[in-house]
């Protein structure tokens, strides 16, 4: 890129295979598919896909292996015109790859992954902090643990914000490797969930400005169809989601997350960022795939200028 980049994001990049069906094959009974494709994946990397396509200069750091899974994976990335300087190739097959089952008729979706572990994280000796820190925000998910977290307080010294997504969960506590990411986090946006393991308390709000005392300055709860709900130190408000038709609901989160990220780029009031990441959102999840049907910021603006919410 001939200018620096204003968004780094270090973190997962998965080839995704997108089946979409009514029918889950089992065992014993095969089934039919209404549609299939390859597309990008990872809720970093698609985050950047979607800042990208929304107007910024992006750059992404993470893995890829030496084989042609790995090739078609970088090339998806390289479609959102980002940086990929600092983007590793591993002598080892692609092993971040998915397979993704999408309901027809709810595009609601269930994911399929390696089981073995991943034996090819960054190491922190092998960031550039020069670029990292070059950046105006920094996105996370947690993937390459130690180098993300060397990352965060590279950030935090140099006094600029770290987003950190913070993904749905079931389980009743936080892993360690994210709780240790907290105190460096500046926005942190949490899955359904998410917040309540963290926090140890129910309610949306309650829960947002227990984990305020943690050290980010935002957090947002998102809940799927119910929308998300922002806390800050001096304001808390509930965004509701847009009613679409849904084809598919992969990556909903993850260009939300890149979204917000612009919108702060933007310098937006809070309540229009969250309102411009919620239309971003809505308008992927009609098309199949995470990034494919990503809008750009002209589809955005008239999204939200029919809906009587035009952008500043």
């Amino acid at each position: 890129m001939a200018e620096g980049v204003q968004i780094v994001g270090l973190g997962l990049a998965t080839l995704d295979v997108l089946i979409r069906t009514e029918n889950m094959p089992q065992w014993d009974l095969g089934g039919r598919f209404e549609a299939f494709g390859f597309d990008g994946g990872g809720p970093v990397g698609t985050a950047m896909c979607a800042a990208s396509r929304l107007g910024a200069r992006v750059g992404f750091v993470g893995t890829a292996g030496n084989d042609h899974v790995a090739d078609l994976k970088v090339q998806l990335l390289r479609d959102f015109d980002m940086d990929l300087s600092r983007l590793l190739r591993r002598d080892q097959p692609e092993d971040q790859v998915v397979i993704v089952y999408v309901d027809a008729r709810t595009g609601e979706r269930v994911f399929t992954g390696f089981g073995r572990p991943r034996d090819n994280l960054l190491r922190p000796d092998e960031l550039d902090r020069d670029y990292i820190t070059s950046a105006d925000m920094l996105h996370l998910e947690g993937m390459h643990p130690e180098a993300a977290l060397q990352a965060a307080k590279w950030m935090r010294e140099a006094g600029k914000p770290v987003m950190l997504d913070g993904s749905k969960t079931r389980e009743a506590s936080i892993r360690p490797h994210l709780q240790a990411l907290i105190p460096y986090v500046s926005i942190l946006i949490c899955g359904e969930g998410f917040g309540r393991a963290l926090s140890g308390v129910e309610g949306l709000y309650e829960a947002g400005e227990r984990i305020l005392e943690m050290g980010p300055e935002i957090v947002v709860q998102t809940e799927g169809a119910d929308g998300s709900y922002t806390v800050t130190r001096d304001d808390r408000f509930h965004t509701p989601a847009f009613e679409v038709d849904v084809v598919d609901t992969t990556g909903a989160g993850d260009v939300f997350h890149g979204a917000w990220l612009v919108g702060m780029l933007h310098h937006w009031d809070l309540r229009t960022v969250a309102r411009f990441a919620t239309a971003v959102s809505a308008l992927k999840c009609m098309g199949l795939g995470g990034r494919g049907p990503i809008p750009t910021m002209p589809q955005v603006a008239e999204f939200l200028e029919q809906r009587g919410q035009p952008l500043p």
